[in-house]
Parts: C-alpha cells; structure tokens; sequence
C-alpha cells in the first residue's frame, strides 16, 4: 500500500484553489488573489505555504532568476480523488461505495447531473462485463 499522503491545511488548500484558478503563478500573483479573497496574508506566509505545497507533491516551482513560478503539479479533480480515496479508507476500510452513498444520501440533483450518473454507471457496468460479452 502507498503511503498516506501528508494532509493539507486549510491554508495550503485555499493557495492551492488560487493555483487552479490562475493556471500558475508568482508568490505576489497568488497572494493578490488571496488579498482580493479577503486573506491579507504576508508575503512570506504565502511563499511558506506555496514550499510546503511542492515539498507534499502538490505543487510544482520553476526558478528563474529571481522569480519563481509555482503551478499545480495536480489537477483538482485528481487532488479531490485522492482526498476521498484516503476519507473512504479512514472511515470505511476502503470501500468507495460507502463513501459515495454517504456523499449523495439526502442530496437534490439536477436531471442533468442524474443523467450523468447513469452514463458512468452504465459505463461502469459496461466495463466491468467479462470481455467478449460487450453489446448485444
């Protein structure tokens, strides 16, 4: 088994969603965002957190001269899927199916996002058939 991934802070998320939003960016880049967003947060705290985020593998930094460019090293559907993975294995020993019951239990969903669950559902089946049984 994979090693647990080391957790995210609040503080790391929020600067890795300005990440994802801007594509990339310079530590001035992204704490302007943050200001915009109500975080007045130093310089320096915004440059700590972007260090913590590459030393966990979330973010990347390309250093040029005297400017560093930092960019998610993944995208937030992929850090979302990793994050429910390890909260299915914390809470359910791994059983996604739990988790995703627990998730849409009580929820309202648009026709629209109905039907996008069944064309996965129904690709997942599709893709679970033993191979030679595909189609009728």
């Amino acid at each position: 088994m994979d090693p647990k991934p080391a957790a995210t802070s609040e503080a790391e998320l929020n600067v890795l969603k300005v990440l994802w939003e801007l594509g990339q960016g310079t530590v001035r880049e992204v704490r302007d965002v943050l200001t915009r967003q109500g975080r007045d947060w130093a310089y320096t705290t915004v440059q700590t957190l972007l260090n913590r985020l590459e030393v966990k593998g979330h973010a990347t930094v390309e250093r040029s001269g005297a400017v560093n460019v930092h960019r998610p090293a993944l995208s937030r559907e992929e850090f979302a899927r990793q994050r429910l993975g390890n909260l299915a294995e914390e809470l359910y020993e791994g059983a996604a199916s739990s988790l995703v019951l627990a998730l849409v239990e009580g929820t309202r969903f648009t026709p629209e996002e109905i039907e996008q669950f069944r064309k996965l559902l129904d690709q997942l089946a599709e893709d679970d058939r033993p191979s030679g049984k595909k189609g009728n």
